[in-house]
């Protein structure tokens, strides 16, 4: 009797705690981020930057994440990956605005050139569909900035 209200009390528990851990886990974390950046800056390093930039943006490499993805420029703020929109590759950014009229992509590289940091904008995310207050954090990954964003 002891063993099986203990194990009811346990999987009761479980299950309050992993519902809160869903919930919190939708979104990804500021740490989260800085992990996916890093590991995708080493994987830029090992694998070469054709290779990388296009594991970034395929779907099936593991470079997405709920709603963490990696995107890439070069320093004229070309997109040449982006885990939420492979669409995107090839089109110059530079001049794109978010919804608030802020042209964030070359705010997003001058950090990465200055050696990375945060940039805050409001962006559509790719799991809500609705344009949200977003922040990325950015390095310089060869000849490429790379980015990881979180939504707020």
């Amino acid at each position: 009797m002891i063993k099986s209200t203990v194990a009811a009390v346990l999987v009761a528990g479980m299950s309050v705690v992993g519902g809160s851990v869903a919930s919190a886990s939708d979104r990804g974390t500021a740490d989260e981020a800085t992990a996916m950046l890093d590991k995708a800056v080493a994987h830029y390093a090992s694998a070469g930057a054709d290779q990388a930039l296009k594991d970034f943006t395929a779907s099936d490499k593991g470079w997405q994440d709920r709603d963490l993805y990696v995107f890439c420029f070069d320093e004229a703020g070309t997109t040449v990956a982006h885990g939420a929109n492979g669409k995107l590759i090839g089109k110059n950014l530079s001049k794109l605005k978010d919804a608030d009229g802020k042209a964030f992509v070359m705010d997003l590289v001058s950090a990465g050139k200055s050696g990375g940091g945060w940039v805050d904008y409001r962006w559509p995310n790719p799991v809500s569909k609705k344009i949200e207050q977003k922040s990325s954090v950015v390095k310089p990954a060869g000849d490429h900035i790379c980015g990881v964003g979180i939504y707020k």
